[in-house]
């Protein structure tokens, strides 16, 4: 018999995955947790996403929205899993999600807390008892107790409360959030690491364990060097802008044809990068010659700097000084980014069907992984999964009729 061609695309998996094997359960929504899920599908693991009859509420969060009504929020972090409409709010419901948990290694959720507990859902009363090897990975804002234990969270929010918005901006500008949503990007990386750690575990003591991630957590784990900075020196940390607090130069700096970023963290790289722009005095002043001295004479620094470059292409410029060793690039959008050659080298935009997206940046020898299947239309895989699981059609028409099973969202 003919072997299969494999699929047309750009960053495809290439082996079964360092994950293969491993299933996962995911109860996750908007953005940490269904990111870490992907990431784990990425390489192997079989994810089945319980939606509610709504749907991932992302779903929504457009335009843009793809040929199935799927907003690109909901398709950036969701390729790999397979869908399936479920009404947890159901006590029939919530003994389908018993039977998937048969067999599953890792459930990952991020209700508010004590929501499972309400369900008869709770890993310390039910899960652990019921799956003693179950990993069960809970993302949260606040966590369940504490002062702002069951709070809701948020990303910008978070990014408030943990001190990430009043490092980020200008002076001028004042706390400024993150373009990009880090604290939940964060947590769902954290929470992966989390996951496999437990999992590491298990493969000593052959027990599963409770995996208390939150958005406040690891927000917090973010402040670098901010917090070690004030620890040491107490002070406020302010924004600073491009700037970095403790290094100079390291910052963006205007060229004839774009701004760049250089990044000279050591004196002997300031010292070469001086030499490279052919001002070998530069490094010898004592307003420059150390980091220290630099720090406190950064504007001085700054001003002579941008005259140098002020008749330079900075693509060019910035080509050059990797080529000598000097980290240096220059300020891409989105797009150019994206376009870039070094991005299609390192596989990091992937595509299938009509899917495109961010590739993964774990790059394993043996079991690379990668997309393996679009982003699921909702419900997509429902009958299969059960089926898999030993449900029957009598079955599968039963919790139809009894609106536990949902094939389409409910607006």
């Amino acid at each position: 018999m003919t072997e299969a061609a494999p699929p047309a695309g750009l960053g495809l998996a290439r082996s079964e995955g360092a994950l293969a094997g491993l299933r996962v359960i995911d109860l996750t929504r908007v953005l940490g947790g269904p990111y870490c899920t992907m990431v784990l599908s990425d390489h192997g693991a079989e994810v089945i996403k319980l939606e509610p009859p709504q749907g991932d509420e992302v779903r929504d969060w457009g335009p843009p929205f793809n040929e199935a009504g799927d907003a690109s929020y909901f398709v950036g972090v969701n390729r790999n899993k397979r869908s399936v409409g479920l009404d947890l709010s159901k006590p029939e419901g919530r003994e389908v999600l018993l039977r998937l948990l048969e067999g599953a290694d890792v459930l990952v959720e991020n209700f508010k807390p004590g929501s499972m507990e309400k369900w008869g859902l709770g890993y310390e009363a039910v899960l652990k008892q019921r799956f003693p090897a179950l990993v069960h990975c809970r993302v949260s804002g606040f966590g369940g107790e504490g002062p702002l234990g069951g709070f809701p969270g948020y990303d910008a929010v978070l990014q408030a409360m943990t001190g990430l918005m009043s490092i980020n901006g200008t002076e001028d500008s004042g706390p400024t959030r993150l373009g990009t949503p880090i604290v939940d990007i964060a947590t769902g990386l954290f929470s992966t690491i989390g996951i496999l750690m437990a999992l590491q575990e298990r493969a000593r003591s052959g027990l599963g364990q409770y995996v208390d991630m939150t958005l406040h957590d690891c927000g917090m784990a973010l402040l670098h060097p901010h917090a070690a900075n004030y620890f040491l020196n107490g002070k406020r940390p302010r924004a600073t802008g491009n700037p970095h607090p403790n290094l100079v130069p390291y910052s963006k700096f205007r060229t004839r044809t774009c701004e760049i970023f250089i990044a000279a963290g050591n004196d002997p790289a300031f010292r070469k990068f001086c030499d490279f722009l052919g001002l070998p005095d530069l490094a010898k002043d004592e307003r420059f010659a150390t980091n220290g001295a630099r720090v406190v004479n950064r504007e001085a620094l700054t001003d002579v700097l941008e005259r140098r470059f002020a008749d330079e292409d900075g693509h060019e410029l910035t080509r050059r000084m990797l080529a000598a060793g000097l980290p240096a690039g220059p300020v891409l959008h989105v797009d150019e980014a994206m376009a870039a050659a070094h991005t299609a080298h390192r596989e990091m935009v992937t595509e299938l069907g009509g899917y495109r997206g961010v590739g993964t940046p774990i790059k394993l020898s043996r079991t690379p992984g990668g997309t393996r299947a679009e982003p699921p239309r909702y419900a997509e895989h429902t009958d299969g999964v059960l089926s898999a699981h030993g449900y029957s059609e009598a079955e599968l028409a039963a919790l139809r009729a009894s609106g536990v099973l949902v094939d389409a969202r409910r607006k």
